[in-house]
């Protein structure tokens, strides 16, 4: 930003909402807000703010916003706050309202582009946090092209139970361990009050914090903003310097068009690999890179998933926290020893107005236990595998990193269920057994609709113990808390034809993470006549936003956008 020149007053975005005798009713309506005059007449910084009391990863952006708001008046701007929805899956998970939750990514990228636009901001904060808000909001000022930086609400902190740390991941797998008589009920309740014992995103390696750390890489965020705590008053210094930067951006028309590259997007996805992302990500980065005219696939998933180590496991897949990799030295550290191994391109610009390999360059990794080296890694391929096969021609995504090493090979008869529903019902009554695959289809994007989630089910085998006996395959998606031999996003959807809607309970399905195949062992000829006698089911919602969505919702090795 030192070789741009900064915009004169009348070169502002805002300046034609304010500028001259025609304009008198805009400022009458502002001063009718109570903005001074010369408060009119200075950057108009928009505050996008997703706060809700109701769920703990909103519950504190109502005071990280008003920190916002006072460094943008502390940096010379005026605020303009403004709200989004904001949906906890974690709440919904189970119900029809987990099927709102993707879709809600598009109402959200929609509102930030009409407020932002139509108020004409010169710059935007994203205030955040949760799954598809982050992403929802970063969509809707990327389409825009307009200057801004992503605020997060931050992790919050584990709980402790007898003595032992605990996570929103150990109640996720009670309810299983209960119903195997593993857990006695009364320590399920105790676990209860103790999981989330502050505000903040959930705690592990989940897709909220997932797609933090993404902005980091991607270099929308301040340093720091993946990790820190929710608690921390760094969280609020942050918020308060990201105001000020808003104002900066605003007054060099620092757009994001101006430095995220097709190469910003791979130095995301090789950070997901270290870190063992949520699968979601592949959902949104293609998403967020759909609004910059940038094709990113699949395929560049799997092919930088080979080339690049897994170095962190985070709960769900292992035993580390946030706060844990905060306090080994956060994303800076990790991103700093991948620029020094020449993985990931330090000369991405960022909204700091300084490079990666500036932003990181007095960062260190501080706990070896938390953050590996590239010589010791968990493993040299990445957290996230695509696999493709007759069953997924378009590819199909498994989080590696929480797969048991015993389950990166499974073949086993289906048991094919058409909802969520039907399978969890299958599952507690026991009619799923060890050895089993189970395929759930018609959850995709159209096929549900809102291609929901699938925690409660993928808890309930983790806590009955059948994580490492039991493979699950499914057009729908899995949270970021999911773990075991659970393949999700299979593409193309049943709704849409896909294989997925031809297989039969009985038949024979295999999958190999080492090979990246997905293969129904059905002949050809077996398959066509199948097709031929396939009547795809209407979906089940005839009216309302979600009917809307069904219809032009794209496929999800697109990253599941609108067309």
């Amino acid at each position: 930003m030192a070789t741009r020149r900064p915009l004169d007053e009348d070169e502002f975005r805002s300046y034609e909402l304010k500028s001259d005798e025609t304009k008198v009713s805009a400022r009458s309506l502002m001063k009718g807000a109570g903005l001074t005059d010369e408060e009119i007449y200075r950057p108009f910084i928009g505050i996008c703010n997703s706060y809700s009391n109701f769920f703990p990863g909103h519950s504190n952006l109502d005071k990280i916003g008003q920190a916002v708001k006072d460094g943008v008046l502390m940096g010379g701007g005026t605020p303009v706050e403004f709200g989004t929805i904001g949906i906890c899956d974690g709440m919904v998970m189970g119900t029809d309202g987990m099927k709102y939750s993707l879709p809600s990514r598009e109402l959200i990228a929609d509102s930030v582009e009409t407020m932002a636009k139509a108020h004409i901001c010169d710059a935007v904060v994203l205030v955040c946090g949760c799954d598809k808000i982050i992403p929802g909001m970063i969509m809707g000022a990327l389409r825009l092209d307009i200057p801004f930086i992503v605020v997060t609400a931050g992790p919050m902190l584990p709980g402790h139970y007898n003595g032992e740390r605990v996570d929103v991941q150990s109640i996720a797998e009670c309810a299983g361990q209960v119903i195997a008589g593993t857990l006695d009920s009364d320590v399920y309740c105790a676990y209860e009050d103790e999981v989330c014992p502050t505000c903040g995103s959930c705690q592990g390696m989940f897709t909220a914090n997932s797609m933090a750390c993404m902005t980091e890489v991607l270099g929308l965020s301040l340093p720091g903003t993946g990790t820190i705590p929710a608690v921390s008053a760094k969280r609020y210094h942050m918020a308060k310097r990201s105001g000020m930067r808003a104002v900066e951006l605003a007054k060099y028309d620092f757009r994001p068009s101006s430095f995220l590259t097709k190469e910003s997007f791979f130095n995301a996805i090789k950070l997901d690999m270290m870190l063992g992302c949520s699968t979601n990500t592949a959902l949104h980065l293609p998403a967020l890179a759909h609004e910059m005219e940038i094709d990113i696939s699949l395929g560049d998933f799997d092919r930088i998933g080979r080339e690049t180590p897994h170095l962190v496991k985070l709960s769900p897949s292992g035993p580390h926290l946030m706060v844990d990799l905060d306090n080994a030295g956060g994303v800076s550290a990790v991103i700093r020893q991948a620029i020094d191994q020449g993985v990931l391109w330090g000369e991405q610009e960022t909204v700091t107005g300084k490079t990666l390999a500036e932003n990181t360059a007095n960062a260190a990794v501080k706990d070896r236990s938390v953050i590996r080296s590239f010589d010791e890694p968990y493993s040299p391929e990445g957290g996230l595998a695509v696999l493709y096969g007759n069953l997924a021609p378009l590819g199909a995504v498994i989080k590696t990193a929480g797969v048991d090493p015993n389950m990166f090979e499974h073949r086993g008869p289906a048991k094919v269920f058409n909802s969520h529903q039907e399978a969890l019902n299958a599952l507690i009554f026991g009619d799923i057994v060890p050895g089993d695959v189970v395929v759930l289809r018609y959850e995709g994007p159209k096929g549900g609709p809102g291609m929901q989630e699938m925690l409660m089910l993928t808890a309930l085998m983790c806590g009955m113990g059948m994580d490492k006996d039991i493979a699950l395959v499914t057009d729908g998606r899995f949270s970021g808390l999911s773990r075991g031999g659970v393949i999700g996003h299979v593409s193309p959807e049943a709704a849409l034809g896909g294989a997925i809607a031809l297989v039969e309970s009985g038949d024979i399905v295999s999958y190999s993470i080492a090979n990246r195949t997905l293969t129904l062992e059905v002949d050809d000829d077996t398959l066509a006549k199948r097709r031929e006698a396939l009547v795809i089911p209407e979906c089940p919602v005839r009216k309302g936003w979600l009917a809307r969505y069904a219809k032009l919702v794209g496929p999800v090795s697109n990253g599941a956008v609108l067309e």
